[in-house]
């Protein structure tokens, strides 16, 4: 998950400050780009360290699959560790672990992202095998038939975890059935009706140069990158634009019409609830406020309200957390806690509560000046993970064409106001936006 979302929370604010100083540069980080002439975008974060995380960023996910095709985008994932026109799979696998590297992708709603973490001087090899399973995999039916057990496996493990379903079927019911509410999944029916043409066709539409960017961050030359992929066998970078999904979305976002509350039966031994409504893109200012107010709320420190409403004063839940995600168009936030079933109803009483109170009043000079340097310093102390950091420039820089800037995202979290937050939460957590999914 990238660093914007997450953090590692700390409970002494000076502390947390201080690891803000430390940590996040005084000046804009120096980062190296260009674009190819096949269109493929190329970023570079320079360090000192010798161990590289590089990898292809696609522009591609479950928004871009049209009906029929979901789990599509995550399918296509796996394919390309099952062979190329130059390597089979155990070859591949070797190519990077064989020497000491990880190798690893991972699909969502607006992209498909492959990386490793590699020494310096086998960097080389990196961006062979990277460009070969993005550019050049192939999908024999063979291998279509095995992986689709494969991930249908992981489709039913999913459908066991209920406290992560949720957060898709929760999407589902904000979004109305656009692509971007489907499982990334998709189902197992779906999955086993794919063939390697449908393989072939979608990564023929969306996995090319000018669809994507290769990132790196560690101690490398760029002009030996650059060189390195230049070097690369030619795709053709030219070719008919697909245009994605869009969720046309107005300035004031609101929920769809649903039912206030809606319960599934899943039989399992604790319930689990989640509020949600729709919230903002991310391009929208009006993120900046959700961020914090998101992390006052229900964020990763153990200080957050409704930890301490729920969990430290009443002992009533094991898990709770609000949560927020921001797509091109649009974004959703959400809440999350699990509880005994008799609970339920005397725990959705108290987070109505805590809501209705960052509503109601804004919050004072101190508890603003507390809950920034909270974040600041887990965003600090986040950032320091290179890895999770390269894939957060990485998928910024894809999508927006600009360059993470701490500093800039400090400056933005500083000059929040009290009445910021307070009209924030008037407009996302008024009881008649939020949806609330239960499962007993």
């Amino acid at each position: 998950m990238p660093f914007f979302f997450l953090g590692t929370a700390k409970e002494n604010c000076h502390f947390l400050l201080l690891f803000a100083r430390l940590f996040v540069p005084l000046h804009p980080m120096n980062y190296n780009t260009c674009k190819l002439d096949s269109g493929l975008r190329v970023i570079h974060l320079p360090s000192a360290s010798d161990v590289i995380i590089c990898g292809i960023a696609v522009k591609a996910g479950t928004r871009n699959e049209q009906r029929g095709q979901e789990g599509l985008a995550h399918f296509c994932e796996h394919l390309a560790f099952k062979g190329t026109r130059r390597r089979r799979a155990v070859q591949i696998i070797n190519a990077i672990e064989g020497v000491g590297g990880e190798l690893n992708a991972f699909t969502n709603k607006e992209d498909t992202v492959y990386y490793c973490a590699i020494q310096r001087r086998h960097f080389t090899r990196a961006v062979d095998v990277l460009c070969d399973i993005v550019f050049f995999s192939q999908h024999p039916q063979m291998e279509v038939e095995k992986e689709c057990e494969v991930v249908c496996d992981e489709i039913e493990s999913y459908e066991d975890t209920p406290a992560e379903l949720i957060y898709d079927e929760i999407e589902d019911i904000l979004f109305q059935g656009h692509p971007l509410g489907h499982h990334i999944l998709g189902t197992s029916e779906q999955v086993r009706s794919y063939t390697s043409a449908d393989a072939d066709a979608f990564t023929q539409r969306w996995y090319r140069p000018e669809n994507c960017i290769f990132f790196a961050s560690g101690n490398v030359d760029f002009g030996q990158l650059k060189r390195l992929l230049a070097r690369q066998p030619s795709v053709d970078g030219t070719g008919e634009q697909e245009q994605t999904n869009t969720l046309t979305v107005e300035k004031q976002t609101s929920t769809p019409e649903v039912p206030a509350v809606i319960t599934r039966q899943r039989g399992t031994h604790q319930a689990h609830v989640m509020l949600g409504t729709t919230a903002y893109a991310a391009t929208d200012p009006r993120r900046w406020a959700l961020y914090l107010l998101n992390n006052i709320v229900g964020g990763p420190g153990l200080n957050s309200r409704l930890n301490l409403a729920l969990r430290e004063r009443r002992g009533l839940v094991y898990a709770v957390e609000s949560s927020m995600v921001a797509y091109s168009d649009t974004g959703a936030w959400t809440i999350y806690f699990g509880c005994d079933p008799a609970d339920v109803d005397r725990c959705r009483r108290i987070v109505r509560r805590e809501l209705d109170r960052l509503m109601a009043a804004p919050l004072s000079a101190t508890q603003l000046r507390r809950a920034k340097q909270q974040l600041q310093g887990q965003l600090a102390i986040a950032c320091d993970s290179r890895e999770q950091f390269a894939l957060d420039f990485a998928k910024n820089f894809l999508h927006t064409g600009k360059l993470r800037d701490l500093t800039d995202i400090m400056r933005h979290i500083d000059g929040l106001t009290a009445a910021d937050l307070q009209q924030t939460a008037q407009e996302l957590f008024a009881p008649e936006r939020l949806v609330t999914l239960v499962y007993t």
